[in-house]
């Protein structure tokens, strides 16, 4: 796995062939540094109009693949909107349109379950993102084991439509029809992402699956985090920091 000034050299190339690439970018841990609550993050005030820039040169060929809602998703970045991921590629906006997923009265009610034992354990948090719902637990790691266990039991309660994820310090159950590999596919069915060569840019296991595609179609995957986590990338960024410099540079 190449290490960061490689990675960097490599993406300042992308300019060179701005009609080849398209780019597919993560969230929090590779946009955003990770905070000790979902709401704690805080967003660059020049990184929105960075992006929109780097978008711009592209052609428009950027998105955000996010486990974060569309909405959230576009709240962080406003006023820019971004062809995006939403849930784990569960929630799609591009060229054909926007498909959202509405949790049902079963798992609404599955939520407000697991809200409520969630208060047995103090520093869980519970976060519901609608149609998907995650219990994070980076202020009480003593709890992993618990909430591994109870959270196995949510899913199944949900049923086959939903499946729980894991995560950096946190699990989520979320729509099990899809995935951020899934996302990329569906992106590259259509103008601007169509016939172009991905870049795809994340920090989690959740982002293994558009890794696989990237290197599948013969382009760039980057793993941003610490040597030696196990990952199918071919480069990595040790911090949320580095990409954001290469993203401040490409816009410039």
């Amino acid at each position: 796995m190449q290490d960061d000034d490689a990675t960097q050299e490599m993406l300042s190339l992308v300019l060179e062939e701005p009609d080849h690439w398209a780019m597919f970018l993560d969230i929090d841990g590779t946009l955003l540094n990770l905070a000790p609550t979902p709401d704690a993050i805080e967003v660059p005030e020049a990184l929105p109009g960075q992006l929109h820039r780097l978008s711009n040169k592209l052609g428009g060929a950027l998105a955000l693949v996010t486990g974060r809602s569309l909405a959230y998703a576009d709240e962080l970045f406003k006023p820019f909107e971004f062809p995006t991921a939403g849930l784990h590629g569960a929630e799609i906006r591009n060229a054909a349109g926007m498909q959202t997923v509405e949790a049902t009265a079963e798992f609404q009610a599955l939520k407000h379950a697991l809200t409520a034992e969630a208060e047995h354990y103090p520093g869980v948090l519970i976060e519901d993102k609608g149609a998907a719902v995650a219990a994070h637990y980076r202020l009480a790691p003593e709890y992993e084991k618990v909430l591994e266990d109870r959270m196995h039991h949510y899913a199944e309660l949900a049923g086959p439509n939903w499946a729980l994820q894991l995560g950096k310090m946190v699990f989520e159950l979320r729509p099990a029809r899809s995935s951020k590999g899934d996302a990329l596919e569906r992106f590259f069915q259509s103008d601007p992402f169509k016939n172009r060569c991905p870049i795809t840019i994340g920090d989690d296991l959740t982002d293994e699956s558009m890794f696989a595609i990237a290197n599948a179609r013969g382009g760039v995957s980057v793993r941003v985090g610490a040597i030696g986590t196990p990952s199918c990338a071919t480069s990595r960024l040790s911090s949320s920091a580095l990409v954001r410099n290469v993203i401040a540079a490409l816009a410039a």
